[in-house]
């Protein structure tokens, strides 16, 4: 350690009480963190990328300061699932402080790492309040049936109106509209559940019969029409 000459000269004045950091709840204790290896929590966070073309969410389970479970789901660009899939393999195994200064390939998920990394430092995790946290696996909780990710996509224009085109429950095949050209309701096939009846053995069309449903007053429609051709 080099001193200055100022401080060299300086009189030693006894620094007094030192209470250390400020607890931090994480899953069901107050922690003074003092260390990378006191931080634990499973904790979601969303990431854009500079040009705001794409956005990434990224859920960690944390245990003892590294990272146990990553899920890593990418919207709007093509590139950034190739990102995310690199991300996947790069991600479990490294304390969050090693992560936070790793190339995580694409910024979107970069900037989610960052946004993650300040939540569970500060104790702002969903297992924050939870004794012992969550177990490993529960970052896929988010997929739901089929594991496939939850994803909203509409589309609409002031000349021809609104489009549903995928929803929670699935890919939209078809709109239902009223007298009055409104949307009714909407025949989704849930993906997740089809493709898991095909790779028990089932027939593709059978299983497309299957998982398909319908929301809303569909029945009652005047109208149907295919959204991204009609």
């Amino acid at each position: 350690m080099i001193y200055s000459t100022e401080v060299e000269k300086m009189t030693c004045v006894a620094k007094g009480p030192n209470h250390g950091a400020a607890p931090i709840p994480q899953e069901g204790r107050w922690t003074q963190a003092k260390e990378i290896r006191d931080i634990s929590g499973l904790t979601h966070g969303v990431g854009w990328c500079a040009p705001q073309q794409g956005a990434c969410k990224l859920t960690l389970n944390v245990k003892e300061g590294i990272i146990q479970e990553a899920l890593v789901e990418t919207l709007g660009c093509s590139g950034m699932t190739h990102s995310a899939a690199m991300a996947a393999e790069i991600l479990p195994g490294k304390t969050i402080l090693e992560t936070l200064n790793t190339d995580l390939v694409c910024d979107a998920i970069n900037t989610a790492m960052r946004e993650l990394f300040l939540q569970i430092t500060y104790g702002r995790t969903q297992t924050a309040f939870s004794e012992g946290g969550l177990p490993i696996g529960a970052g896929l909780e988010d997929l739901g049936k089929g594991m496939r990710s939850q994803v909203g996509t509409m589309y609409g224009t002031l000349a021809k109106g609104p489009r549903y085109l995928e929803m929670a429950e699935g890919y939209v095949r078809n709109i239902a509209l009223d007298e009055n050209n409104e949307i009714i309701g909407y025949e989704f096939v849930h993906l997740g559940k089809m493709m898991d009846m095909v790779k028990k053995g089932m027939d593709a069309n059978e299983a497309l019969k299957k998982a398909t449903s319908e929301y809303g007053r569909y029945k009652e429609a005047a109208k149907i029409i295919d959204p991204r051709h009609e």
